[in-house]
């Protein structure tokens, strides 16, 4: 069939196979062009198929040679219909780690689930004994407590007063004033509960409990703080809440990891393009701004470049681990640069549709949403008819 974009929204509903494994060779490439990393060797990616997952499981296969098993929620393609862009790039890293000689095996289901870690305890100990590095990256809207069987579900809320700013309709280009109510407490409770540490606590539990970390074992979970601007939507927001017991729950993990020699970190990444991202109000504006800015500077960084210097220049030198004053590692450091925000700001201010094409970097912003999804890649021709169906070859049922 011919896959062309659909959209609603800030979803794209369809993706292209072709333009997924694309995405996923450059990724590969550029992680080699960089040179080896003396990294982990036998790794569980838990939320692996898209954005800073996928980065993950490719840094570590491609620049430490490690073992991977990922875990990820996809919808599989069938006769007719697409599959997730997720599955597309599963399939095509597999296919890539396998013809490298690497081991690649994934699992599909709900991660929260006590089914699907137990699917994953078992497959490390028939294949990999014991797991050198956890790397934790779901970003899912909902959840369902395994323990109690109560689904939550969370928001993008400010909390305590209403929040209102300018934002930006990336399809369209006009920027308009957005209003948002704040968060009662159930909703922030909710937001904790789908967002927060406590399902990578139970991991980690788990793992544990069975013997499969390996000595000095490390975890990372993934975070973001933002500037000034975002601050009332994002990190003093429901999201925030969330996020400050992401990284409390560091913490608690790496206490419960000392008898291992282990540690738990939380690594704060920068603003980019994803699927969670494009449905905050605010953020694609301030992308938009941020992108202009850290090209003219020449330091702008996708998801693979962020985690491959996360993992180079990071987590496995031979220093110690640096962090900053809440033990948190900062990926986000040249967009939290003060050059850099100062600009941003002076840019917000003067954001308007009219202004935006000139100011901004809205096409970019484009470009990288519908790269998610397999689409505006180069070197893929869209007019072509392709094989919507395509497997995965290690995927374990």
């Amino acid at each position: 069939m011919i896959i062309v974009p659909k959209t609603r929204g800030f979803i794209c509903l369809t993706s292209h196979p072709k333009g997924c494994e694309q995405n996923v060779k450059n990724q590969i490439s550029y992680v080699k062009s960089k040179g080896a990393i003396n990294g982990p060797k036998k790794v569980l990616v838990i939320g692996a198929s898209t954005g800073f997952g996928l980065a993950s499981r490719i840094t570590s296969a491609f620049g430490s040679n490690a073992a991977t098993i990922g875990v990820f929620f996809e919808k599989p393609s069938a006769p007719g219909k697409p599959g997730s862009p997720g599955w597309y790039n599963s399939a095509a890293f597999e296919q890539q780690a396998h013809e490298a000689g690497l081991y690649a095996k994934s699992i599909n289901g709900d991660a929260f689930s006590t089914e699907i870690k137990q699917q994953t305890i078992d497959l490390i100990k028939a294949d990999l004994g014991q797991i050198d590095l956890v790397i934790y990256s779901l970003a899912s809207p909902r959840r369902t407590d395994p323990v109690t069987g109560i689904t939550h579900n969370s928001t993008l809320k400010p909390i305590g007063e209403a929040f209102t700013n300018k934002t930006v309709d990336f399809h369209t280009g006009i920027v308009s004033e957005i209003s948002i109510q704040p968060a009662n407490e159930e909703e922030i409770e909710n937001t904790i509960k789908v967002m927060g540490g406590e399902d990578w606590e139970m991991w980690i539990d788990a793992l544990k409990a069975e013997n499969l970390l390996a000595p000095g074992a490390t975890t990372v979970a993934y975070s973001y703080i933002g500037p000034l601007l975002t601050e009332p939507v994002y990190r003093k927001g429901t999201i925030g809440r969330a996020k400050d017991h992401l990284e409390a729950t560091a913490f608690t993990i790496t206490d419960k990891l000392k008898d291992l020699n282990g540690k738990a970190y939380v690594s704060v990444n920068k603003a980019l393009v994803t699927q969670a991202s494009s449905a905050i109000p605010v953020i694609p504006l301030y992308i938009s701004l941020l992108y202009k800015t850290m090209k003219e500077k020449g330091i702008h960084e996708g998801c693979i470049e962020q985690i491959q210097r996360l993992f180079q220049d990071r987590l496995y030198t031979s220093k110690e681990i640096p962090t900053d004053e809440k033990g948190r590692i900062r990926i986000d450091d040249w967009e939290m640069r003060e050059d850099v925000q100062h600009k941003v700001a002076d840019l917000w201010e003067q954001a308007t549709t009219e202004t935006l094409p000139a100011i901004g970097d809205l096409k970019g912003y484009s470009t990288d949403f519908f790269n998610l999804f397999g689409f505006e890649v180069p070197g893929v021709d869209y007019d072509a008819d392709v094989n919507e169906v395509v497997e995965i070859a290690g995927i374990q049922n």
